[in-house]
């Protein structure tokens, strides 16, 4: 298997084309992630994640009504279009398994990253009209929005929201009991979703004078346990420090030989047949001896020879014993 994801018209000027490739091993699986695929208008343009993201359409969907579009900061143009690549490349190692045929890969990022709009691409008519307004923290619900707290005492404030999503009458009488306010269930104006939907300003107002009271935690804690879907503004230091993800393995406590000990994020799929124990990630060169010398047959004075004239990097450590 090979896998590239390098600008346009890199791997043709470099030789390592498929068909280069696929002349020294027919079976090969040759994978590329281009910006906005191979061919097509746009297919020499260069590409990075907040590009892909906003070909997409995800910045015109991010932001206040009153304000420009705004990238999102989740990498899911990276990231995202690779998941897809490595599903893709599942299907054709399942596919030489059954054939003995090899075949080349091609992944735009836009197109990886349109998939990931689908929901509000699917609310207009033929991709011809403008995508719903940008709502900024709103969910196309009446209570729906992020929330202020009570600032821990080792907080600045910053970050010190919890953000709530009712999208039932239901959900809202379960919000009204865990805040100790059964009296807006009766309210005239919050009894059917129309209502809140054109007061929902106040009732934002009467939710927002509950969650000022508590920390994010403690809102998070209360309503969750009610049953009101909702969850704490979490920063990247509250996501190295939690408990769930403590309690689930998710952090991963691991010794770098150079770093020491340190808190790395574990895989999030979790397999019941299979389990593969996380480590640290290796130093530059750190296994250079170990491939040539124990894997490929190449003598220690040979391999010595390669690394004092700088033509490889390696530790003698990496030698097996």
């Amino acid at each position: 298997m090979f896998v590239e994801n390098y600008g346009p018209g890199v791997m043709e000027r470099l030789g390592l084309t498929y068909e280069a490739l696929k002349s020294v091993q027919p079976s090969i699986i040759y994978a590329r992630i281009k910006g906005f695929g191979l061919t097509g208008p746009y297919a020499e343009f260069k590409c990075f994640d907040p590009i892909a993201q906003n070909a997409a359409g995800a910045f015109s969907t991010t932001g206040f009504a009153d304000g420009p579009p705004t990238m999102p900061k989740a990498a899911v143009g990276d990231s995202g279009t690779g998941m897809q690549m490595a599903f893709a490349i599942a299907a054709a190692y399942i596919q030489r398994l059954r054939t003995g045929e090899g075949q080349e890969i091609e992944i735009s990022m836009q197109e990886a990253m349109t998939y990931y709009m689908r929901t509000y691409v699917s609310q207009t008519e033929g991709w011809g009209e403008s995508v719903v307004p940008r709502n900024g923290n709103g969910f196309g619900f009446s209570a729906s929005d992020l929330y202020p707290c009570k600032p821990a005492p080792d907080s600045d404030g910053s970050n010190d929201y919890v953000y709530i999503i009712l999208t039932t009458s239901r959900m809202w009488d379960t919000l009204c009991t865990a805040m100790e306010r059964p009296e807006l269930t009766v309210n005239p104006r919050f009894v059917e979703d129309a209502g809140r939907v054109e007061h929902q300003e106040e009732l934002k107002d009467e939710i927002r004078n509950w969650t000022r009271q508590h920390t994010k935690w403690e809102a998070q804690e209360i309503l969750a346990g009610a049953g009101v879907p909702c969850s704490a503004t979490h920063d990247t230091y509250d996501l190295f420090h939690n408990p769930h993800f403590e309690a689930r393995g998710f952090i991963q406590h691991l010794d770098h030989p150079e770093w020491g000990a340190i808190r790395q994020l574990g895989w999030a799929p979790r397999l019941s047949g299979s389990n593969v124990a996380m480590t640290a990630a290796p130093l530059l060169g750190q296994h250079t001896a170990q491939v040539l010398c124990d894997d490929l047959g190449i003598e220690a004075e040979e391999f010595a020879k390669l690394d004092a004239e700088g033509i490889v990097s390696g530790h003698r450590s990496g030698l097996s014993g």
